[in-house]
């Protein structure tokens, strides 16, 4: 009865979500002005976030010597706008031109990679693995053409979400500044808004949030980045082509969990491919080396166990965020399920386990008794004969 009556409380609160979605959706135009304030304040916000967790620790490290906390903040400040200089003035004019060369030299790019294709399919050493009704050139073109069909209407749409940029480049800072120097009083502000007997939950789960999103990110970042230098010394010393734009674009990409790793490949071997196959053959194989040592030495010593969740829901997930939100929501996805996570293991085991496991307790308390209690009914003629 009890596993009934759990049953029925599932189907009840999943019945009431239903309904609450369906409701939403009736009034779509009461969230228009949700969504375009989100859409302006979503990068900024994430930005922030990202940066926070970053030098946090830096801060608190600062504020551990008897440095005061805002001066701290406006020392990495300092600190960091001279990075940003020295980046401006050393790194990015290297960056922009290999951008603009790769943009220019497309066309001739693609060219070249498809008379290429024409020749490796004219001289049969791929007869024995590929059917006679395939045509390998024309199944490549038209996937490099639908795959630059979709970056390019991608990056349209990027350019667009970014047309805001003096927001960006303003917020952002006064966002971080903000949330380093409040970032310690978050788990009390969040509880004040909650009954008091939940104060202390609710900062036990802004605590455990808090720590497992700091975890993924400064991992993520160290391991990505030692990823990127490993991949760029085995480029510069194989003279691949925008070496240091393919390497960024390998980095970035590679904070998508899996995925990233075989997207960034890809151009790194189309233009190792398009120089000789064998460049695109040892590219390949220091990005495989590369992916080795991250994922067997230096991902082990930084994660640990940091991220417990199942690959395969890993996949599902980037997947799902993908298909509903782009590279961004790949991007975010992660943290996203770690933060949904923690909140409804909470919950269950604040309003729903106690209570569950009392409703078992009783029917397994008369069970027992029903068990180990003796029989005391006495036979009456028993009582008789002892009379007689």
């Amino acid at each position: 009865m009890s596993r009934l009556n759990k049953f029925i409380k599932v189907c009840l609160a999943a019945a009431l979500v239903l309904l609450i979605v369906f409701l939403c959706s009736k009034v779509d135009f009461l969230f228009t002005p949700i969504r375009s304030l989100t859409k302006v304040i979503l990068i900024p916000l994430l930005l922030s976030g990202f940066f926070y967790y970053m030098l946090r620790p830096l801060v608190d490290y600062m504020e551990r010597h008897k440095i005061k906390r805002i001066i701290s903040i406006l020392l990495i400040y300092l600190v960091l706008a001279i990075l940003i200089t020295g980046f401006i003035l050393g790194v990015w004019p290297a960056l922009s031109t290999q951008i603009t060369n790769l943009l220019l030299s497309a066309p001739d790019y693609l060219n070249k990679f498809s008379h290429q294709l024409t020749e490796l399919e004219q001289t049969g050493l791929l007869s024995n693995f590929i059917p006679e009704d395939f045509s390998l050139l024309s199944n490549m073109s038209e996937y490099l053409n639908k795959g630059f069909f979709l970056l390019s209407n991608y990056v349209a749409g990027l350019f667009s979400f970014f047309s805001n940029f003096a927001i960006i480049l303003f917020t952002t800072p006064l966002l971080l500044f903000y949330m380093l120097k409040e970032g310690n009083k978050f788990s009390s502000g969040i509880a004040r808004f909650f009954p008091r007997r939940y104060y202390k939950d609710v900062k036990e789960v802004t605590a455990e949030i808090d720590s497992a999103l700091s975890g993924y990110i400064i991992s993520r970042v160290l391991v990505n980045v030692a990823l990127g230098v490993l991949m760029y010394i085995g480029f510069l010393f194989l003279g691949l082509p925008y070496a240091l734009l393919l390497t960024v674009i390998a980095v970035i990409l590679n904070f998508i969990p899996f995925f990233g790793a075989i997207l960034s490949s890809i151009p790194i071997v189309i233009i190792g491919w398009i120089e000789s196959p064998s460049m695109a053959i040892w590219s390949l194989i220091i990005i495989l080396v590369a992916q080795q040592i991250q994922d067997n030495l230096i991902s082990p010593l930084i994660f640990g166990k940091k991220l417990d969740i199942h690959p395969i829901t890993t996949i599902i997930l980037v997947l799902a965020g993908g298909d509903l939100f782009g590279i961004i929501g790949m991007l975010i996805i992660i943290p996203l399920y770690m933060f949904f996570k923690i909140i409804i293991i909470r919950i269950y085991e604040i309003f729903f386990k106690s209570q569950w496991e009392a409703e078992d307790e009783p029917e397994a308390g008369q069970t027992d008794d029903s068990v180990d209690e003796p029989d005391e009914t006495v036979d009456p003629s028993v009582e008789t004969t002892e009379a007689d």
